[in-house]
């Protein structure tokens, strides 16, 4: 038990990948950097757990190394082991009925997050350097917004996800946690292969005041943290509101066939929670195309919540999958118009802050289609998303995420590296407040 406290329950197992030894290894962009690997990627000479004992059970070794992890050690980076994720990383919350839940450092009475648990665990505890993830529907956004650090899910396809087990091919990225935003587009460099160049300033940061009503907290503790800093840095011009639901719902034509009467609730915007529903179902169409054979024959034992929407999975078909491919190009265009190359979208991570230990499936069941509805902006459209910790309110962590069009990743971190400076300050003048 001493040992899951010292570590926070954050790792599988434990072992040491040293970069390769070469005469100008301090030279290299991470040297001295130590990261964790979430159990989904391919380590030469160890079983790739997906989370699932039965996974473990009935799978061989991995014969080669992913290439993600390979980059990291080439540049210098030491990995010290593989951490625990969400059965079949099919989940938000980060519990898992096998191995256990990481304790989440900033909250130890508090969900980590999924299915990237174990990985910001050890970023937030202070373990690791860096940690890799990946990010399906939410699975590093949502875990560094809980834990209160940084994490960035990259433009998708930009990094290979080779030796990466799939959840499902439409949406799977490989993502990364870091506890500051250097540490955050070092590992981008690497990942991306971006070069060093000087940082653009934003054309227009975009605040879309229908998602930030849907926060649990005041939402002027999220939204005037951000555009205090943005003002000091860039001037106020450059913001802009608008009404994020109802551009979507003009120019993704679509999202009309899953239109869909429960989420015309107030506490929703539905246009997102359409956009969320076509998300979920391609995402569970693919999934059950990737594992439906090794479902059947193993049978396994799934934890609540997991159960129920991977055998929800295996009933769907392709009814309604072209469409979702057509959503997929129709909001990249949209947004691409929207946000130009230099323009930023502001939106909350997640709507709440995470949810007690133990919560009853069916509460984090619905929170996962709200959350999914936030989201699926960047899901669906394949943007880059850097999910930012702007400190705690009522012992809680805070975040926000900026969003910007596909392949600007690396202006989007170099923005969010600019912001630390001046995001800082507000954040010690806002936790003096009272909202």
């Amino acid at each position: 038990m001493a040992a899951a406290k010292a570590d926070f329950g954050a790792f599988m197992e434990k072992f040491v990948l040293r970069p390769p030894l070469t005469t100008s290894t301090q030279q290299l962009p991470l040297n001295g950097l130590t990261f964790a690997i979430k159990d989904i990627f391919d380590v030469e000479g160890y079983v790739t757990g997906f989370g699932h004992p039965d996974w473990a059970r009935t799978h061989l070794p991995a014969v080669s190394t992913a290439p993600v992890v390979t980059a990291l050690l080439n540049a210098g980076a030491t990995s010290v082991g593989k951490t625990v994720l969400d059965e079949l990383a099919y989940s938000l919350n980060g519990e898992n009925i096998h191995y256990g839940t990481p304790v989440n450092p900033c909250a130890p009475d508090r969900i980590p997050g999924g299915s990237s648990s174990g990985s910001a665990v050890a970023v937030a505890g202070n373990l690791v350097d860096f940690s890799l993830g990946t990010d399906t529907g939410g699975s590093v956004r949502a875990p560094a917004a809980y834990c209160g650090i940084y994490g960035i899910r990259p433009s998708h396809g930009l990094v290979p996800i080779s030796g990466v087990v799939p959840n499902s091919q439409s949406f799977d990225t490989v993502g990364w946690f870091a506890r500051d935003p250097v540490v955050l587009n070092q590992v981008a460099r690497v990942l991306l292969q971006l070069p060093n160049v000087e940082p653009v300033q934003p054309s227009h940061i975009i605040v879309p005041d229908d998602c930030f009503q849907l926060v649990s907290i005041p939402s002027d503790r999220v939204t005037q943290v951000l555009l205090k800093s943005v003002e000091k840095l860039f001037g106020g011009q450059i913001v802009r509101h608008t009404n994020l639901g109802d551009f979507v719902k003009e120019n993704v034509p679509s999202l009309k066939r899953f239109l869909d009467e429960a989420n015309q609730v107030e506490s929703n915007i539905p246009s997102l929670m359409d956009l969320s529903s076509s998300m979920r179902l391609l995402q569970m169409y693919e999934f059950k195309n990737n594992h439906e054979e090794w479902l059947s024959s193993v049978k396994p034992k799934l934890g609540p919540g997991t159960s129920e929407r991977v055998q929800k999975a295996l009933g769907t078909t392709s009814e309604n999958i072209d469409s979702c491919h057509k959503i997929r190009n129709e909001l990249r265009a949209a947004l691409t118009d929207l946000l130009g190359d230099f323009g930023v979208l502001a939106i909350p991570t997640v709507p709440r802050p995470p949810f007690k230990l133990q919560t009853e499936a069916v509460t984090l069941e619905n929170f996962r289609a709200r959350a999914f509805s936030l989201l699926s902006v960047a899901g669906v459209s394949g943007f880059c998303q850097v999910s930012i910790p702007l400190g705690m309110y009522d012992n809680l962590p805070v975040s926000v995420s900026l969003v910007a069009k596909h392949g600007a990743d690396g202006f989007l971190l170099n923005l969010v590296e600019n912001l630390h400076g001046s995001l800082k300050e507000q954040i010690e003048i806002a936790e003096g407040m009272s909202f």
